[in-house]
């Protein structure tokens, strides 16, 4: 009979195995989502002729509905982005200053990268339609530091957040789990590839893409498309 003390090593062995496997697994099988639901994305090599019609869709979450409409603002973002985070306070501020002559607009890109982005994008638009699409946004970004970067699915941990949001559970997960929801997201990532965004945050104003270096910059650049 061979030893407990001998076979320690072997065990310890075949254990490490075993844990480098899993951790694949999960890796993989991280990956294998995100390419499902990124599979109608266009080749970046290929080229797409890219309309005002794929800035904003008839579906697209709108945050602000003014009156008299004189500027829209469209931001390409994803939740596990640390940038995007960063500025969130900042995009609230400005709508908060401009949003009744601007219409502030959120589309999903979440980025290949980033192994729980397309989870949350999931999760946001399972609560976007119970109509807490920004609830559950804000959520994603004050607890991004719990699970940015995780290689395990952060899936169960979203749901808890619908549930403190007050949303119907099941209606949730069956949201989560339908393609349409799915296709929704894969529709703003393609709309987004065809705009030649690459990265998150990405905003585009009246149609032009920005390129920022200050929040002053940014804020005036609405100041002026509202004049």
């Amino acid at each position: 009979m061979v030893s407990a003390t001998t076979s320690t090593p072997d065990a310890a062995k075949r254990i490490r195995v075993v844990i480098w496997i899993l951790l694949a697994v999960v890796v993989v099988g991280g990956a294998a989502w995100y390419a499902v639901l990124t599979s109608n994305r266009p080749s970046q090599d290929t080229p797409v002729a890219a309309g005002s019609e794929q800035l904003v869709r008839a579906d697209s979450h709108r945050l602000t509905t003014p009156a008299v409409e004189k500027a829209q603002l469209v931001e390409f973002l994803d939740f596990e982005c640390e940038a995007c985070r960063s500025i969130h306070p900042f995009v609230e501020e400005l709508r908060q200053e401009f949003g009744d002559r601007i219409t502030f607009v959120n589309r999903y890109f979440p980025l290949s990268s980033h192994p729980n982005s397309g989870h949350a994008a999931l999760a946001v638009e399972a609560a976007a339609q119970q109509g807490k699409f920004e609830e559950m946004s804000a959520r994603m970004f004050e607890t991004q530091d719990q699970w940015h970067g995780r290689a395990e699915s952060q899936a169960p941990l979203f749901r808890t957040f619908a549930g403190e949001l007050g949303l119907d559970l099941a209606a949730f997960d069956a949201a989560v789990a339908d393609d349409k929801t799915k296709e929704r997201i894969r529709a703003d990532i393609t709309d987004g590839t065809a705009l030649g965004v690459t990265g998150t945050p990405t905003f585009f104003l009246n149609g032009e893409r920005l390129t920022l270096s200050t929040k002053q910059e940014f804020r005036q650049k609405l100041a002026d498309a509202v004049k």
